[in-house]
Formats: structure tokens, C-alpha cells, sequence
């Protein structure tokens, strides 16, 4: 699904800058989502606010991407 018409971005786009660590909209937009009418910003907290709860409950997960990112960067 479209999330930001502006930038055709999809629900896949916003997960994919999540999981690589965008925690806010600030994040996203530096990812070229979210950066123009703003329309899409409440479904961007809500989609990042689901990601955090998600990790909050799984603190597992939460280490594998951290190590994932700190793998990348190396």
C-alpha cells in the first residue's frame, strides 16, 4: 500500500528504513519519505510506534538488529 503519495513510497519502503533503524520521521524523511505535503506523518508514527512496541516486547530482536546494524558499519 501507498503510504507517501508525495514520494510514492509503500508500507515495504517504511518498514525497510525502519528495520535499518529510521525511529522517527526526522529518520524517514532522510530516507526520502515523508520529506513533502505531510499528509503521510500520521501513518509514519503509527507504523514507528508499532515497530518500537514490537521490539519493546522482543528485546531479542531488538539485540539481532543492533547487531545487524553494527555488521553493516563494519
Amino acid at each position: 500500500m501507498i503510504v507517501c503519495l508525495c514520494r510514492a513510497k509503500s508500507d515495504r519502503d517504511v518498514a525497510r528504513a525502519i528495520d535499518d533503524g529510521a525511529a522517527s520521521i526526522a529518520d524517514l524523511q532522510r530516507c526520502g519519505i515523508g520529506t513533502d505535503c505531510g499528509s503521510c506523518h500520521g501513518m509514519l508514527r503509527m507504523m514507528l510506534a508499532e515497530a518500537a512496541a514490537a521490539s519493546a516486547a522482543c528485546p531479542e530482536c531488538s539485540e539481532a538488529a543492533a547487531d545487524d546494524l553494527a555488521a553493516a558499519s563494519a
